[in-house]
């Protein structure tokens, strides 16, 4: 799939059949410009929210996703005046395959400060862990889908070896995705029924509680599950996709491509910026920070402290 052999050397939808282009349709005109236009007014959205509320971490990830879906919706836009060309199929490939690994990145970094908020003891995980692991398996299944990705793009036609070997290292990077994402909703749910389970045990301090009783707090925890859950639809669904090859139906079929992949990822921003954690967490999501001091103090902050005066009463 190099540039040397693009047909767009000489090929236009008035000399060349549609089975000789990258995909085998025109990608819609308004369905990409919509989504181009959804993703670039979340972008605003996102960099003002982050620099309001200061919520650089979620912001990095969000930022790196919006990006890339707005090149790879770019990309798919240009394939509607010519699906022959090779460049922007590559940016349409490329960006939208790794772009949610980034979105999910953000999902990551909020786990941790919800576990601070209902109490780091009633946690299987430290919260660093659940943000660390979690990022890192991120970090992998991004390098693979890149790496991947990149092979795939400078590879001749003739070198079809070559060329499947980085649609399998692609589909490895997806597939590690579904994974990470799996166990992590495997753990919040885990979480979110010791939570249901250990009422009297939770974090005491009253603008915890607060924020805990708050409907803004509750929408923000729905909404990161949908945010997850899409984002999990979305990969299982290019995994499908890509280890049925480039010239399956599945792979040429738009409409599934639109729901499946455009739909997913834009239910998934929405909820992730209209139910921002600048705004959800009432002003404390700079005290949810974790740190790995932090992380002992609160823990030694359990321990009942005994006075002298309580140990001679026992006695």
């Amino acid at each position: 799939m190099s540039n040397s052999t693009d047909p767009s050397d000489y090929c236009t939808l008035d000399i060349c059949p549609i089975t000789e282009a990258y995909v085998y349709y025109v990608p819609s005109l308004a369905g990409n410009a919509f989504y181009l236009a959804i993703f670039t007014i979340l972008l605003v959205f996102q960099l003002v929210l982050g620099i309001r509320y200061r919520t650089w971490g979620y912001l990095a990830g969000l930022f790196g996703g919006l990006v890339l879906e707005i090149i790879g919706y770019a990309g798919r836009l240009q394939m509607h005046y010519n699906p022959f060309r090779f460049d922007p199929y590559l940016e349409y490939l490329i960006c939208l395959t790794i772009g949610p690994a980034f979105i999910s990145a953000s999902i990551y970094v909020c786990l941790g400060r919800i576990v601070v908020v209902y109490g780091e003891h009633i946690s299987r995980l430290r919260p660093r862990t659940y943000t660390i692991v979690f990022i890192l398996c991120d970090l992998i299944s991004l390098l693979l889908q890149a790496a991947g990705g990149a092979i795939t793009s400078i590879v001749d036609a003739d070198q079809e070896d070559l060329a499947q070997a980085g649609i399998n290292i692609m589909i490895a990077g997806l597939a590690s995705q579904v994974a990470s994402l799996a166990i992590f909703m495997v753990l919040c749910l885990d979480f979110a029924w010791k939570v249901r389970n250990s009422h009297q045990k939770l974090n005491p301090e009253i603008h915890m509680t607060d924020l805990r009783n708050s409907i803004r707090w509750k929408a923000f925890l729905a909404g990161l599950a949908l945010a997850t859950l899409t984002i999990f639809i979305r990969s299982v669904f290019r995994v499908a996709e890509l280890q049925s090859g480039f010239h399956s139906s599945l792979a040429n079929n738009e409409v599934a491509f639109m729901i499946l992949e455009g739909a997913m990822i834009v239910i998934a921003l929405l909820c992730l910026t209209i139910l921002h954690p600048g705004i959800c967490f009432v002003g404390q999501w700079n005290n949810t920070k974790w740190s790995f001091r932090k992380s002992r103090d609160s823990e030694m902050s359990l321990i009942p402290v005994v006075s002298d005066e309580d140990e001679s009463q026992a006695n």
